[in-house]
């Protein structure tokens, strides 16, 4: 199936995709480019293709242009990736937001970084449920998910979670999740 990485940076999506082609040359991989026109846009777009015969795996910049307001439904996108947890980088903006709020209720860094890194967060998580018949996996990549000012912040109908720390643990998880709809 076909699946988008998102990560937290250009520079972050470059040097993994690098090293991700090279030891996965079996798969198709795209990657968002900096600077795309609506052209551009909608060819990225049409690559997922609904049924894919091989596995397209896209990298994405979490924020940007495909991490929200596009509709890829069915077979089209089944899992998303998410690295990080999408804070926004250090800013005299997001620092007075963080002064102000500090100020008003003590909860700075919530309003400044956290909520507004959530939410970019669950915006590139709900490109995979489109309908009521889309079925897919969203994997969080980073510890701080655990934590329990980010989980408390997760929908409840992802809970209960599955903590994976080895590559192989991450495949047996990924196999018995999509073997309970492979036997539907």
């Amino acid at each position: 199936g076909n699946y988008i990485v998102f990560f937290p940076s250009y520079k972050y999506l470059k040097d993994v995709y690098e090293e991700f082609v090279q030891a996965y040359p079996h798969l198709n991989v795209i990657e968002q480019q900096s600077e795309m026109t609506e052209q551009d846009r909608e060819d990225f777009l049409d690559l997922f293709s609904e049924k894919p015969e091989k596995t397209l795996v896209a990298f994405c910049v979490l924020g940007g242009i495909f991490a929200e307001g596009i509709d890829l439904k069915g077979s089209r996108l089944i899992g998303t990736v998410i690295v990080g947890v999408g804070l926004p980088q250090l800013s005299v903006r997001q620092n007075i937001i963080k002064d102000y709020f500090d100020v008003k209720n003590s909860q700075g860094f919530q309003y400044a970084y956290l909520y507004p890194g959530m939410n970019k967060v669950l915006q590139a998580a709900g490109r995979v449920i489109r309908s009521e018949n889309d079925i897919g996996a969203v994997l969080l990549i980073d510890d701080r998910y655990s934590q329990s000012n980010y989980l408390r912040l997760l929908p409840r109908h992802w809970l209960p979670y599955k903590k994976v720390k080895t590559c192989e643990a991450l495949e047996k998880v990924l196999k018995s999740f999509w073997a309970l709809f492979i036997c539907q």
